[in-house]
């Protein structure tokens, strides 16, 4: 069967989307363009995968279990041509980097030491390293943990003390530090990431009880946003916000807990001279800012 990854991929976004005007938004191209390929894509499987209702655009049964499929396939497709161009052009490497995380003087070693190396570097949002890391966007992620580890590498680099922070007329402002018990009745954001919640809500704390509930949140400015209208407060590493803390929220020191970890995570079983480089230049020459040690 030749099955074309563009219509599998026209496929998942009208998914992802469930109208067509939307997906056909989001690819590009026209309504009546996007039905056509998402009709040969059906005429190819001989099934049909969508239909079309008053309420939207709803998979069929064969689209349930296509979907799924069709991710793995597209996710494939693109490993299998990152690896392949990885050991066409063996002296490359992408480094990627979560807020506020500076990756510079290992980056600038790296490229002192290989010139005819072409060394790039990429931002990403705070949930995106081990999916950008498997899917070969970047070879290399300087971010904090927790996230899952498993098919990867990871180095701890340094640990980062977790600061709470609140809103400037905050009962706790102004403290010189403060326990969990302190922030008992306290309601934090929640993520999408039951292990990040685990980690930075302190769920469940120390006495078995669960973090109390605040809204729930996909970014860090929607974050900061909430503590700052006073209906959250939240819990980040020291470092996340150096010298860029918005004015109407401040930092106290969180005591009595485990710090967080700064790591250098990698592909495992990554041979890529580059990507050991970099490791050993992440060990050597990235650190805490000065502002997050005490």
């Amino acid at each position: 069967m030749n099955l074309d990854l563009r219509l599998v991929r026209c496929f998942t976004v009208v998914a992802e989307h469930r109208h067509f005007g939307r997906a056909a938004e989001a690819l590009h191209t026209t309504q009546p363009s996007l039905s056509r390929q998402i009709r040969r894509l059906e005429q190819q499987l001989g099934a049909r995968l969508l239909d079309r209702t008053t309420r939207g655009t709803e998979l069929t049964e064969a689209g349930e279990v296509f979907l799924p499929l069709a991710r793995t396939l597209l996710r494939s497709a693109a490993q299998a041509m990152a690896r392949t161009r990885a050991a066409a052009q063996p002296a490359r490497i992408t480094v990627g980097y979560t807020m506020n995380l500076i990756v510079t003087p290992a980056v600038r070693e790296l490229r002192r030491r290989h010139p005819d190396a072409d060394v790039r570097t990429l931002h990403l949002a705070w949930n995106e390293p081990r999916e950008a890391l498997l899917d070969h966007r970047v070879d290399a992620v300087v971010t904090r943990l927790p996230f899952p580890t498993d098919r990867l590498h990871v180095t701890v680099l340094y640990d980062e003390p977790r600061v709470l922070v609140v809103p400037l007329g905050h009962r706790l402002a102004g403290k010189e530090s403060v326990t969990v018990d302190d922030i008992a009745g306290e309601p934090l954001p929640r993520a999408p990431d039951p292990a990040w919640n685990a980690f930075w809500r302190i769920d469940p704390r120390p006495d078995g009880s669960a973090a109390p509930d605040g809204p729930l949140v996909e970014t860090v400015e929607d974050k900061a946003e909430l503590v700052a209208a006073g209906q959250a407060i939240t819990i980040i590493p020291a470092g996340e916000h150096t010298g860029r803390l918005r004015p109407d929220v401040t930092t106290i020191p969180l005591e009595g807990v485990e710090p967080s970890q700064v790591v250098l995570a990698t592909r495992a079983g990554d041979r890529n001279r580059l990507v050991a480089a970099f490791r050993k230049f992440a060990e050597a020459h990235l650190r805490p800012h000065p502002a997050t040690t005490r």
